[in-house]
């Protein structure tokens, strides 16, 4: 069985270890990527802190781009050689959420038995991915072919934070020309959920961080106006910027303080996006009356509602043009060996987006 280095939780809440691991061969349906790249998401920090629960010992890993290395029985879609993004969407197809445009929500994924172990035992294959690591095995639905010659730490980026952010906004939000829009979160998903209103047409964009850093560099992101979070009441100064409420309000972050306060930048009317994930178990408290009372309403945005042959094409080509920013997107470019201390740097907060260079 080939063997490849992956970095591997062996408890929660303690630094990775990088390890000689063994990958199996892809089965039917699967396919090998050996990876050029991959970004540090929280996703994955929120599972190696323990905030999602999960089996360990894990590879986690999920915002990756390669090249295809081997193809399994009945896979003629890719060939050696193809570039391809590497997501954690993994779907059947022809279930009701596959067949009514919402393949991130299907309701009978595909699967099989994990191609990671150590060790002879297996390896949890985290958020369906474990790309932390040389090389993976992936289902084919997992996979979006790129164009050559983009760079592969610009298309990591691809597989989560930036369809999460810009999907928030143009798949989930629907944004219209005109609208006002607020962003809660100028970290890496909400500097693509800002780019992704931008696109939309929102006639404002108001981004709202704790760093006045985060806010400028938000304004270079397609903001149109900052507010710092900080303030005591920065729902009003967002309506004083744009002489109302939002039309839509998307939550980037998983801070609790955040979503406790997000419905009150709110025009009567709005919506309020869940982009942003908490740790399991924390809640937040809201009056029902006031939504009623207003016409507002909530929803979540999954992996920004996806769908990888749909979106991949359009958003790599607004890249080529040079409509969309992803090089600008990446604070540091780190090697595996060095994954706790880009982990540590992403932790900070500092960073808007870490990659992995194999």
């Amino acid at each position: 069985m080939p063997q490849i280095r992956a970095a591997i939780c062996h408890a929660f809440g303690q630094p990775l270890t990088v390890e000689t691991v063994d990958l199996r061969a892809p089965g039917p349906g699967e396919v090998e990527v050996t990876l050029d790249a991959c970004a540090i998401c929280f996703s994955d920090i929120s599972y190696i802190d323990g905030g999602w629960g999960g089996a360990l010992p894990a590879v986690y890993g999920h915002e990756a781009a390669g090249r295809v290395s081997a193809t399994g029985p009945g896979v003629v879609a890719y060939a050696p050689g193809d570039p391809v993004l590497v997501t954690l969407i993994r779907n059947c197809g022809t279930c009701t959420p596959c067949a009514t445009g919402r393949p991130v929500l299907c309701a009978t994924p595909p699967g099989g038995d994990c191609p990671l172990s150590w060790n002879g035992a297996p390896l949890a294959q985290g958020l369906n991915c474990g790309a932390f690591a040389e090389r993976v095995v992936v289902q084919t639905s997992q996979l979006a072919p790129l164009p050559e010659g983009i760079p592969m730490d610009a298309a990591a980026l691809l597989s989560c934070g930036v369809i999460t952010g810009l999907g928030a906004a143009v798949n989930t939000a629907r944004i219209r020309p005109g609208e006002v829009v607020t962003v809660i979160g100028a970290g890496g998903v909400g500097l693509n959920a800002i780019q992704g209103a931008r696109l939309a047409g929102a006639a404002r964009i108001i981004a709202v961080d704790m760093s006045a850093d985060k806010l400028a560099t938000a304004i270079e992101f397609g903001a149109t106006d900052g507010v710092l979070a900080t303030l005591p009441k920065p729902w009003t100064e967002a309506k004083r910027i744009a002489g109302r409420g939002a039309d839509a309000v998307l939550v980037t972050v998983g801070a609790i303080p955040a979503y406790d306060t997000a419905p009150r930048f709110l025009a009567p009317g709005g919506r309020m996006v869940a982009v942003g994930m908490p740790h399991s178990g924390a809640t937040s408290t809201y009056e029902p009356v006031l939504l009623a009372a207003t016409g507002q309403s909530m929803t979540g945005s999954l992996m920004g509602d996806t769908v990888l042959a749909r979106d991949i094409p359009w958003i790599t080509d607004l890249y080529l043009q040079g409509r969309l920013k992803l090089d600008e997107l990446i604070s540091g470019r780190w090697s595996l060996d060095e994954i706790n201390d880009a982990i540590a740097d992403t932790r900070s907060g500092a960073a808007r987006r870490n990659a992995l260079i194999f």
